[in-house]
């Protein structure tokens, strides 16, 4: 009996040890986003184990981190620390600068007056006389100067990101970077009964006959099928002259190009409110939003227009406890080059969840069911239960945002597939039925 009872101490002594321990660990978890991975619902991870393990998906690259932010613990982990590449999952981060680097408006222009003369130079805005935004504002305020001097050379990066598709130049959602964009950087055809060209400079470069391109591949010729009553939106050619007919034509006077700006404090002129570029970028997945974006995340720290000095700078100022730093090389996701692990997409996830209120940040991303990329899949029964940014490239399919439970817990995950061979709609079904049982059960 004294052995038995022996027994039961040493037990009890155990057991309130690992109970110890076990807050220990919760407290660790709470220092590192990741932290120890504890089992909330076994049968819940058992089950999606044998779905990310079954027949129909060992064939392909699988990563997943669920994550609860009021109990700063991980709910389920697969593949969580491994680099997969991304596609549009890039504008989380994107955002991420964003939201640390600009002001509640755009910066449109930085500006210098000097007699009648308005000297200015571009910061990246993508809003003027864009197709969506149409916002004119930096036009109605060069109109009211005699002079219009402008200044070119503050772009430093090249028109196309590093590993973009060069057979993607005449499709709408790859047109050129640049320091001062106009119209969105493309022409935009409609045929009513005859064809709309904008910007009408575009008019007579425009031949209409079904060809294979949109555009030439050297020149601003362009290609529309008389036949088609659908919008055509193609990228046009961006050069210092055609920046400059563009800028002429929309101010109705004639403007001159400097090769240096005066040595007076430039002047800031703002447009559009923030966040109606995030949302716009986030939930239709636009490239070109995406891209100058971290350029004008540039122009807020230093006169030079450069994506690499915003990556570098959230990265170093912001990011800089990453477990598994990204290769980042783009805004928009469009490179092969960029690689994220599930765990740095939860980490900045996270961080904006913690940051931002939650209606604010909601508002940024597809619904589920209802919205953007999202309005055809991860319906919610009776409500809405994905907030969630898509990547979508050839053989990829990722998904990273905000999940509710129906117990009312808001999960932040990251599920992302590479290298698939068979369809998306596929592998979304796969995705989908785990989220639905991690919403009906946890």
């Amino acid at each position: 009996m004294m052995l038995k009872s022996m027994n039961v101490h040493f037990q009890q002594l155990f057991l309130n040890k690992k109970r110890t321990l076990g807050q220990l660990i919760l407290v660790g978890a709470s220092i590192s986003l990741i932290g120890c991975k504890t089992l909330n619902n076994s049968k819940l991870n058992k089950t999606i184990n044998q779905k990310i393990s079954s027949r129909t998906t060992n064939n392909y690259f699988q990563g997943i981190l669920i994550y609860d932010p009021v109990k700063k613990d991980t709910v389920y982990s697969h593949n969580s620390q491994k680099y997969f590449t991304p596609a549009s999952n890039t504008k989380i981060i994107t955002l991420y600068t964003s939201l640390k680097t600009l002001p509640e408006k755009i910066p449109s222009l930085k500006y210098i007056v000097k007699n009648d003369t308005l000297y200015m130079e571009g910061t990246g805005d993508p809003t003027l006389l864009h197709p969506y935004f149409g916002d004119s504002t930096a036009i109605k305020f060069a109109m009211n100067y005699k002079n219009v001097s402008l200044y070119l050379n503050n772009f430093e990066e090249s028109r196309y990101g590093p590993g973009w598709a060069w057979e993607d130049y005449d499709l709408y959602f790859s047109p050129e970077r640049n320091g001062l964009p106009l119209y969105g950087n493309v022409v935009t055809i409609t045929n009513n009964d005859s064809l709309a060209v904008s910007p009408t400079y575009f008019k007579n470069q425009v031949v209409p006959i079904s060809y294979g391109v949109n555009r030439e591949l050297y020149s601003n010729t362009f290609y529309y099928d008389p036949q088609r009553r659908d919008t055509l939106e193609s990228p046009f050619m961006i050069d210092s002259t055609l920046t400059k007919s563009l800028l002429e034509e929309a101010l109705l006077k004639k403007v001159n190009v400097v090769q240096k700006m005066p040595n007076d404090e430039k002047q800031i002129l703002y447009s559009v409110a923030s966040d109606s570029l995030y949302k716009r970028m986030m939930e239709v997945s636009d490239n070109f939003l995406a891209e100058q974006l971290l350029i004008l995340s540039s122009s807020t720290l230093s006169d030079t227009l450069n994506s690499a000095k915003a990556r570098n700078y959230i990265l170093d100022n912001y990011l800089q406890e990453l477990e598994q730093p990204p290769r980042w090389v783009d805004g928009s996701g469009l490179s092969r080059y960029n690689l994220f692990t599930p765990g740095t997409m939860v980490y900045v996830l996270n961080k904006m969840y913690q940051e931002i209120p939650r209606e604010r940040l909601f508002n940024f991303f597809p619904v589920g069911g209802l919205s953007g990329t999202l309005k055809g899949r991860f319906n919610g029964d009776d409500r809405p239960y994905i907030y969630a940014k898509t990547g979508s490239l050839g053989n990829n399919y990722c998904l990273s945002g905000y999940l509710i439970t129906r117990s009312g817990k808001t999960l932040i995950f990251s599920f992302m597939n590479n290298h698939f061979t068979k369809s998306n709609s596929e592998v979304k079904q796969h995705m989908e039925s785990i989220f639905e049982m991690i919403r009906d059960n946890y």
